[in-house]
């Protein structure tokens, strides 16, 4: 059975973005964490920056198939992206947008917890959900593994990892990396 991994940069306070997904972005992109996320999660970088990486030849090591809320895939077409993740299955959960303007992107309207455990089922790599807040919560009975790039930064406000109703649940944390650049790469799994 494939994997659900939520890998997500977060503040200090817990946030993944800004309110309304609009903020600038405040996470550390250079420093001592930046080299080691690439080497090993080549394929969470956009197609259109991995050439400027160096990773076009790079194989996936962990997922074959990007999940993405609407406004996480809002994101990439504000910056021109379609398809910021050409090189991966890309689905987008929305109840309004009903047909993809990108044929490399599929749009599902139906209930997500149903179309993950589907995917589950199926042949392949791992299963990456990128964003955002709302579809995390959503898909929290299905999410076998975090991996949390806990930033030195507190934002105040803004979207939350987990964007849903209360209901605690524990997880295992199996791995810690430490960064001389103030970011914590956590991994956790469920319980």
């Amino acid at each position: 059975m494939r994997k659900l991994t939520y890998l997500i940069a977060s503040t200090i306070d817990g946030f993944i973005t800004g309110p309304d997904n609009t903020a600038p972005d405040f996470f550390l992109h250079e420093g001592d964490h930046a080299q080691p996320t690439r080497d090993e999660f080549p394929e969470i970088m956009p197609t259109q920056l991995r050439p400027l990486l160096g990773l076009e030849d790079a194989p996936n090591k962990h997922f074959d198939t990007v999940l993405q809320g609407r406004s996480t895939w809002e994101v990439g077409v504000r910056d021109g992206m379609t398809n910021a993740y050409q090189h991966l299955r890309n689905i987008v959960f929305s109840r309004t947008i009903t047909e993809s303007p990108d044929p490399t992107v599929e749009f599902v309207a139906t209930d997500p917890l149903e179309h993950v455990r589907k995917l589950k089922q199926e042949d392949g790599m791992g299963i990456w959900l990128c964003g955002g807040g709302k579809l995390a919560a959503t898909l929290r009975p299905e999410i076998d593994e975090l991996f949390v790039k806990l930033h030195p930064v507190v934002a105040g406000a803004g979207i939350p990892l987990f964007d849903g109703e209360f209901g605690p649940e524990q997880f295992d944390l199996t791995d810690t990396q430490v960064f001389d650049s103030g970011v914590v790469h956590l991994t956790y799994a469920k319980r």
